[in-house]
């Protein structure tokens, strides 16, 4: 059986180096596929690579939320050719923009913070007033760990995010602002339909952001309850089957989803949790492989 990851990242540590620890534990071996160094090719036999390789079994996109046009063109490539994905090129590519994603969300009945989507500095007023002024949080509608979000605290903060950030091709999402206290940062990993780990993360001091990435810190957390039942419909109204689930838990009984991650890091799940995520995931992709 062959099993790839599609990755940009395939030096030094990164969390596909724990999948393919897990693969070889279970015997396994799991190749990297760089998706620029992979070239897709069509003929009167089908598609095929370029180089000639056969197409790996089952395949993991592991390329963050700036996927590239070319990779999921590769990805489309991979199942023409019979690959099973773990998650597919559609859902894959609507959950790398936020605007989109939150969209989805919406419509599956899922709250999510008050959000205003906008592309020109005329209608930057207008959406502070519906938000009810500042500060407000600034978000690229792709970003990934931590970037391309900004807090904005006042008129001199926003002048500078308009200058370097808003682009009318682009677009641009302003959200209500949820402060730190009285706010419990979760997330949850949802593994073919099931919320299989989740922790609760804790900002750093002087930080408003909870990412692991920029000193945040993890504690397991039991991944069932309101907050597991939530991250599975998530990954349902998206149609993802492997994806991390960013919540925000306000007051007493409100969750908001705040991201929906079809690539999650876990490097940071599983040092919190214990547990193997990694052969979590490989043995998943098993399963994907059997039930074909």
């Amino acid at each position: 059986m062959l099993l790839a990851v599609i990755s940009v990242q395939g030096e030094g540590y990164h969390p596909n180096h724990r999948l393919l620890e897990a693969a070889a534990a279970r015997g396994l071996d799991l190749t990297l596929m760089h998706p620029f160094r992979t070239w897709c090719a069509l003929g009167q036999g089908g598609a095929g690579l370029l180089d000639g390789r056969p197409a790996p079994d089952v395949a993991f996109p592991r390329v963050g939320s700036t996927i590239s046009p070319y990779t999921l063109l590769l990805l489309r490539h991979l199942e023409l050719m019979g690959c099973r994905l773990v998650n597919r090129p559609g859902p894959v590519e609507t959950a790398s923009f936020k605007d989109r994603c939150l969209q989805s969300l919406s419509a599956a009945g899922i709250k999510v913070p008050d959000t205003v989507f906008i592309n020109r500095a005329q209608a930057w007023e207008a959406a502070v007033d519906r938000l009810g002024g500042y500060p407000l949080v600034a978000k690229l509608p792709q970003g990934r760990q931590g970037r391309g979000v900004a807090l904005i605290q006042g008129e001199e903060q926003a002048l500078l995010v308009r200058r370097l950030w808003l682009r009318q091709r682009r677009g641009l999402l302003l959200q209500r602002y949820l402060p730190p206290q009285g706010r419990r940062d979760i997330r949850v990993l949802v593994v073919g339909g099931r919320a299989a780990a989740a922790v609760e993360l804790t900002p750093p001091p002087g930080e408003f952001r909870a990412n692991v990435h920029l000193g945040g810190q993890a504690r397991a957390k039991d991944p069932g309850g309101e907050a597991g039942r939530l991250a599975v419909k998530a990954c349902r109204a998206l149609d993802l089957d492997i994806a991390g689930v960013d919540l925000v838990h306000q007051g007493t009984k409100v969750y908001y989803a705040m991201e929906v991650n079809h690539s999650p890091g876990f490097q940071g799940l599983e040092e919190a949790t214990g547990l193997d995520v990694a052969g979590l995931l490989i043995d998943h992709a098993l399963e994907i492989v059997a039930k074909a």
